[in-house]
C-alpha cells in the first residue's frame, strides 16, 4: 500500500495555501501529471465546508488514466481531504492540513495513501507516482510565489 506524506513550511499564510490548493481548476497550469480537470459538482455547506466532486486526467507518456474524486474543503480547519470516487485507483485518499507559523507562513501537511486496482498499471505508474507525489508539495509551494508573490524561504523539514 504506497503512501507518502511530507511536512513543508512555506512562506506563505494558512488562509493562502487552503485557497491554493482548493483552487483544483488551476491544478493542470502546474500540478505534475495533471493533464485536465473538469468540475463536476460544487456544493456548499451550512457550516462554511464545500465539497467539489471532479475528474482528473494523468499522463505520462503514453499512459492516460481519469479518475473521480470528492475534495471536502474545511476553511475553519484548514483542511482538505481528498477521497476517490471512480477510476483505476482501488483506494486513494489525500489529507492536506495548514498550520499557522505567525501571519506570513505555514506548515503544509500533505499525506497519501493509494492502490491501483490493477497490479500492471500499479507496476508501470508506481515509480512515477511516487517521484509526482515528492514534487507536489514543492509545485504548490512555486505556484504560491507566482500567486501571490515570491517571498524569502521558510525552512524546510524532512519528508517521510
Amino acid at each position: 500500500m504506497p503512501s507518502y506524506k511530507s511536512v513543508r513550511p512555506v512562506p506563505f499564510s494558512a488562509a493562502e495555501m487552503f485557497a491554493l490548493v482548493a483552487d483544483v481548476e488551476q491544478y493542470p497550469q502546474f500540478l505534475p501529471l495533471c493533464e485536465n480537470l473538469s468540475v463536476l459538482t460544487r456544493e456548499a455547506g451550512p457550516d462554511g465546508t464545500s465539497t467539489i466532486v471532479a475528474t482528473m486526467t494523468i499522463g505520462y507518456k503514453a499512459i492516460r488514466e481519469s479518475f473521480t474524486t470528492r475534495v471536502s474543503l474545511d476553511p475553519e480547519h484548514r483542511s482538505i481531504i481528498v477521497r476517490h470516487q471512480d477510476g483505476p485507483f482501488k483506494r486513494l485518499e489525500n489529507v492536506w492540513g495548514f498550520r499557522p507559523r505567525g501571519e506570513a507562513a505555514c506548515d503544509v501537511d500533505f499525506a497519501i495513501d493509494y492502490a491501483f486496482r490493477s497490479p500492471v498499471l500499479g507496476l508501470l505508474m508506481g515509480a512515477v507516482f511516487e517521484s509526482a507525489f515528492r514534487r507536489f508539495a514543492e509545485a504548490f509551494e512555486q505556484r504560491a510565489a507566482v500567486v501571490y508573490g515570491v517571498r524569502p524561504p521558510a525552512t524546510h523539514t524532512a519528508t517521510t
